[in-house]
């Protein structure tokens, strides 16, 4: 079966008429959710049941559930959780700490209908890291981040959420938040091979990925690497990357032009999927138009990394909370 390249998120609470004409005409490859949908349990499962029903199929549901200040479901209804960074700096155990956070998140995911969770981050923290992302990251160098993402990825698979590898080919050098403008890095190729992309190299095997609005000017001066041929074969033939890529959200203002000219330009460049955010039916008809059908390639790795998915194994979610808690203590 072959779906529309795009990932789309619905408006509010509940599927709209006019988003399931719409999602069922255009059949996007999955939705994405956010605060904005996001209310009780009870009602984020009927919004998830609803989006499927719409398709007819077991589509992916994903959402930013990261811990720490990016996160859609927050108290009373769900836990709250410490910013990455600060809780790798507060444990006593980092590594299992965080497989236990990402275990939770998981369980908690799973019992309202969502199944794709975008973490890890491989991005790697300096000092400058800009603040909208700094402490959402889980250390300072190689080592320590490969280890605390594979823990991340690992824990929501072991509670049968997909998780998505951020931010592709690596955020950590960016000083301007690509939500408002388009951060330029300078680093030469040997850095940026040594340091950003190497995390991303040794997490290459994790079933989606996610790209990064920034231009790298040492390789590609003139393009983001998410609409940037030039950075996709990097992604691709050196990082070695061959899961499912998504693009970051289409309508962050790192990116030029109409909704139309971001989608193409991306699928051009050898994204499999367009993640469009805000809602916006106008702009979601543009993106749909844009990207067209999903390649048998992309339809490869998606078939690939859906096949992931798994019911989680019954576990004492109490027992891992009290074993969280105390790691933390």
């Amino acid at each position: 079966m072959t779906h529309s390249a795009a990932i789309f998120g619905p408006a509010g609470l509940a599927v709209t008429a006019w988003e399931q004409s719409f999602f069922r005409e255009t059949d996007p490859f999955g939705f994405i959710l956010f605060a904005r949908n996001i209310d009780t349990p009870d009602q984020l499962r009927r919004l998830t049941g609803d989006l499927r029903d719409t398709l007819g199929r077991d589509a992916p549901i994903l959402i930013d559930q990261e811990g720490g200040r990016v996160q859609r479901m927050r108290a009373p209804h769900w836990r709250e959780y410490l910013p990455a960074l600060d809780q790798m700096g507060r444990s006593t155990d980092p590594l299992r700490a965080q497989y236990l956070r990402y275990r939770l998140i998981a369980h908690e995911l799973r019992s309202v209908g969502i199944d794709v969770n975008c973490a890890p981050l491989a991005d790697i923290a300096e000092d400058a890291t800009h603040p909208f992302l700094q402490n959402r990251l889980y250390g300072r160098d190689v080592p320590t981040v490969v280890a605390a993402a594979r823990a991340c990825a690992d824990g929501l698979l072991a509670g049968g959420v997909l998780p998505v590898l951020k931010h592709i080919p690596g955020h950590g050098r960016a000083r301007a938040d690509s939500h408002l403008s388009l951060p330029r890095v300078t680093a030469n190729a040997d850095e940026l091979a040594a340091q950003d992309f190497a995390p991303f190299t040794a997490l290459r095997d994790l079933p989606i990925g996610m790209t990064a609005h920034i231009v790298f000017t040492a390789l590609d001066p003139d393009n983001p690497a998410t609409t940037s041929p030039v950075m996709m074969q990097v992604i691709r033939d050196q990082i070695g990357f061959d899961g499912l890529l998504m693009t970051d959200d289409l309508s962050m203002q790192a990116l030029a032009g109409s909704m139309s000219d971001r989608a193409t330009a991306a699928i051009a460049a050898g994204c499999d999927l367009i993640l469009h955010c805000n809602g916006d039916g106008d702009e979601m008809g543009q993106v749909a138009r844009a990207a067209g059908a999903m390649s048998d390639a992309a339809l490869t790795r998606a078939n690939h990394a859906l096949a992931l998915r798994k019911t989680p194994e019954t576990i004492d979610i109490a027992a891992l909370e009290a074993e969280f808690d105390a790691l933390l203590t």
